[in-house]
């Protein structure tokens, strides 16, 4: 197979994790471009969820995840006043051959990016590359890039270039010139996290809300202590004239703007005021998605990850679908022999479909719908789910999302499709040995 000539715009967890993948199916000729001057662990509490953490393990990259993460057990659905709409376990403690890992979105993307560095070495990874221009040249493309250090444009030519440069990609701009900012939806999210004494199970995930604020709660690490490290998001319907950039998750904001509208909140002993108030550092963000795409390619320029399919942050599939779309392209990438056209034609009929479908559940909000639900049925609470769902109703909304964000368990607990061959598989922890 003709080595392809590859360029990867964006060295986030899609860009790394597509840059191991294709290593691992036989392409080496691989460039990452990043637009950050410095590839520094930021970011918050992801979770991954079990077809995605399938695919780090075909990789060998589970193992060293394993201590840098909480396994996820259980997931439960509260209204303000904790009053329990609907609990389900999570990972393997719900049968999967796989955790639902809860980490840190930098930590995870640390450990890629270390691998990448060990098998392609340090001259493959480029910081402060800021893609302003994609040509195509005949025989391959030109991506023109703007060095933040020098000031000065450098030229690329590579015959294949994947676009996983997040949501305000320049590759995707490229291909779509005139599609403009990503829309908005009137709410803002607020985020932190902090170290603190764990609650219910110490693997317990709690999602809550009244019908117009909501907030997402879990321990995404632990200390010998004892402590664990909380992840809190928090939404809100955004004050007109509030000005936040869209795109942007690292726009400071003082908890006095936010907090307060938590007040009272107790979820299964957890104040949300108090966790916000007492987090050194938080965040806005306006809750931003981008329309489906009629294609995710043109010529031999591709998208994936958040480029391609950025969704509302409902049902922790982010960077869930980023590790998918990477394994993705680099096996029919490499089941097609190196025919980039076809290898590419190949993902995107795999992929585009179902992400598209999870892009319209996710402005539904998928399975966080039963919080509304609940609160426009019963807004003073409730002492059993029971009198306010309909026999078979919560299952019948929690089974039609994991259809949709392809979770069926007995496929979900098949080998990957999409392994690197031969596959080679690392060894699991004790607890994730499959039976």
């Amino acid at each position: 197979m003709k080595q392809p000539r590859i360029l990867i715009a964006g060295a986030g967890i899609a860009g790394l994790t597509a840059a191991i993948a294709l290593r691992a199916h036989g392409f080496t000729d691989i460039q990452v471009l990043e637009r950050s001057p410095v590839i520094a662990p930021l970011g918050s509490g992801i979770n991954v969820l079990p077809h995605a953490v399938r695919e780090l393990h075909a990789l060998g990259l589970l193992e060293c995840l394993l201590p840098q993460c909480i396994q996820t057990g259980e997931l439960f659905y509260m209204n303000h006043r904790g009053d329990r709409i609907w609990r389900e376990d999570r990972g393997v403690a719900a049968g999967y051959r796989w955790p639902q890992l809860s980490i840190h979105r930098g930590w995870l993307q640390a450990e890629l990016l270390q691998r990448v560095l060990e098998e392609g070495g340090t001259g493959h990874v480029h910081a402060g590359q800021e893609v302003v221009g994609v040509f195509d040249e005949g025989a391959g493309h030109v991506v023109e890039c703007l060095d933040r250090q020098t000031g000065q444009t450098r030229r690329h030519h590579a015959d294949l270039v994947i676009g996983a440069d997040g949501i305000r990609s320049s590759i995707r701009r490229a291909l779509y010139p005139q599609e403009g900012p990503p829309p908005a939806n009137g709410m803002v999210v607020f985020r932190g996290m902090l170290w603190g004494p764990s609650f219910m199970t110490g693997r317990s995930m709690i999602i809550a809300g009244d019908g117009r604020r909501k907030i997402v709660l879990y321990p995404m690490a632990r200390r010998v202590s004892g402590e664990v490290l909380l992840n809190w998001a928090a939404a809100l319907p955004e004050n007109p004239g509030a000005g936040y950039a869209r795109g942007d998750w690292n726009q400071p904001v003082s908890p006095d703007v936010f907090a307060g509208e938590f007040a009272g909140w107790d979820l299964g002993g957890v104040s949300p005021e108090a966790l916000m108030r007492s987090s050194p550092d938080t965040f806005v963000y306006p809750m931003v998605d981008r329309e489906p795409l009629p294609a995710w390619s043109r010529g031999h320029v591709v998208l994936m990850g958040d480029a391609a399919h950025a969704m509302y942050p409902i049902g922790s599939n982010g960077a869930t679908q980023s590790i998918i779309d990477a394994c993705a392209l680099a096996h029919h990438l490499r089941q097609k022999e190196g025919d980039l056209t076809a290898g590419i034609g190949a993902y995107e009929a795999d992929r585009r479909p179902r992400l598209t479908a999870l892009q319209a559940a996710n402005r539904r909000q998928g399975p966080e719908v039963v919080i509304d639900l609940a609160a426009q049925r019963a807004p003073g609470g409730f002492a059993r789910s029971g009198d306010v769902f309909e026999p078979g109703e919560l299952e019948e909304i929690a089974s039609r999302y994991t259809r949709i964000s392809a979770m069926e368990l007995d496929a979900v607990n098949l080998p990957s499709p999409y392994q690197p061959s031969p596959y080679q598989p690392v060894r699991m922890a004790p607890e994730l040995e499959p039976t």
